[in-house]
């Protein structure tokens, strides 16, 4: 099977380096393109570690799922990087060859619900097969929540056993119960690592949203988005979205 592998085959770089099909003449197209499959390659690799991770949490092995819960931030701190290189190209570049997108939108990424969705953050956005999936499922939320439960924390029936596809509502026993676990750190470590590589994820999906928005701002201002939604204005009604709530919450506690 490894006989005469070479790099490009082992990377499938013919198919990959032909992936790339502007429609216009414009350059910057190209990098337009370029930006988003990267994205989609990187939203791939976080659902990969999402799936590995909740597993080794409702298998009570929290240790072992800070690995990959790590790779997670990291990963979306490259993407939120790559706003940089998008925020090279103009208004009057991006103008140039706005109308080949048609209705096309990111707004339409169905790896980027079944990322939120997989956390936490559920309803919105258009639904697809991997987000329909992941919503069927406890979210990694309610997988941390189950770990604190199992550790002896009382915690109410609504919490650990909701209707998974529902939007998750914060409840005063999960901050509460969490919150004990930030006072007894040497008790609890290894709670209390998980919660902070969650809140790792949850910061840098935050960073990442408030560089959408600058960006999207930079490059159309206040015009509509491709996908029908109102552009920038929707974009800064998601920057307050947090996965973990109240591991935010409970901060004022302490």
């Amino acid at each position: 099977m490894t006989e005469g592998m070479t790099y490009g085959r082992y990377l499938a770089l013919d198919q990959l380096l032909a992936a790339q099909h502007p429609l216009s003449d414009r350059h910057d197209e190209l990098l337009f393109i370029i930006i988003h499959q990267t994205k989609e390659l990187w939203l791939k690799q976080i659902l990969a570690e999402l799936h590995l991770a909740k597993g080794l949490v409702r298998a009570g092995k929290l240790i072992e799922a800070y690995k990959g819960l790590a790779r997670v931030s990291r990963i979306q701190a490259v993407m939120t990087l790559s706003w940089d290189v998008l925020a090279t190209m103009t208004p009057s570049d991006y103008t140039r060859f706005r109308s080949v997108l048609g209705g096309s939108s990111g707004f339409q990424s169905d790896q980027f619900r079944a990322v939120e969705t997989m956390l936490g953050l559920r309803g919105g956005g258009v639904p697809g097969p991997l987000t329909d999936e992941a919503a069927a499922l406890p979210s990694l939320w309610d997988d941390a929540n189950a770990a604190l439960a199992a550790a002896g924390f009382d915690l109410p029936d609504a919490v650990l056993h909701r209707d998974w596809p529902t939007p998750y509502q914060p409840s005063d026993a999960v901050r509460a119960a969490w919150g004990q676990v930030y006072r007894d750190t040497n008790r609890y470590w290894d709670l209390y690592q998980l919660a902070e590589k969650l809140v790792d994820i949850d910061d840098a999906m935050a960073t990442w949203r408030h560089k959408h928005v600058l960006t999207v701002s930079r490059v159309i201002g206040g015009k509509p988005g491709t996908g029908g939604t109102p552009g920038v204005s929707y974009l800064e009604s998601t920057l307050a979205k947090r996965a973990f709530p109240e591991l935010w919450s409970l901060r004022t506690d302490l």
